[in-house]
């Protein structure tokens, strides 16, 4: 290796700032408002850089092993979500190809997951029709009833899962604690104001 081919190794090097967020494929940095990736083998939530993300640009594309994650969010007049056996008043479910839909409850050890009745969620989409558009592993209905709350969203999977780590980061004691609701609840307006 040269001198001048060591001197921009080091200099590159210097530049990286380690706390800065990376592209999961090529690890270049990535800024604030960056794209996200689905990995539909992990089901994990990807950071991807600008020209990594233009790789993906068909938005819910149902084939290959990496998803541009949409930004649409809309929200849904309140849907009636009993018949699927939710027993918190916080949860978002992602609908799968194999036509599964899985429910996310978010607790302070992370999202509890399990399989929703397929019966009880077609009688979910017959109520309200928006549904049947989702995206399949990208995005959720996302769902906040807790404490009088009355919030009903398509939402991408990457909000659905900073809302767990909202939960995660602020649940305290057995009931939450006096922080973690004011916390959900400011998630839920900063929603409402991101564009689309």
């Amino acid at each position: 290796m040269t001198s001048g081919a060591l001197a921009r190794v080091i200099r590159s090097a210097a530049d990286r700032r380690p706390d800065a967020e990376r592209c999961d494929l090529c690890g270049a940095e990535v800024f604030s408002g960056h794209r996200h990736l689905f990995e539909t083998g992990r089901e994990a939530v990807l950071c991807a850089c600008r020209p990594c993300s233009v790789l993906f640009v068909e938005e819910g594309a149902s084939e290959g092993r990496y998803r541009l994650v949409p930004r649409r969010r809309v929200r849904l007049p309140p849907v009636d979500t009993q018949g699927l056996g939710v027993p918190v008043g916080l949860a978002f479910f992602v609908r799968h190809a194999d036509d599964t839909v899985t429910a996310h409850l978010p607790s302070p050890a992370g999202a509890t997951r399990w399989e929703a009745d397929r019966a009880a969620w077609r009688d979910v989409v017959s109520g309200c029709p928006q549904l049947a558009g989702l995206a399949t592993d990208v995005e959720a209905l996302l769902v906040n009833t807790a404490h009088g709350a009355r919030e009903h969203w398509i939402a991408p999977v990457d909000d659905c899962f900073r809302m767990v780590a909202v939960v995660r980061r602020e649940w305290r004691g057995l009931s939450g604690g006096s922080r973690v609701w004011p916390a959900v609840g400011q998630f839920f307006a900063e929603l409402a104001e991101q564009p689309q």
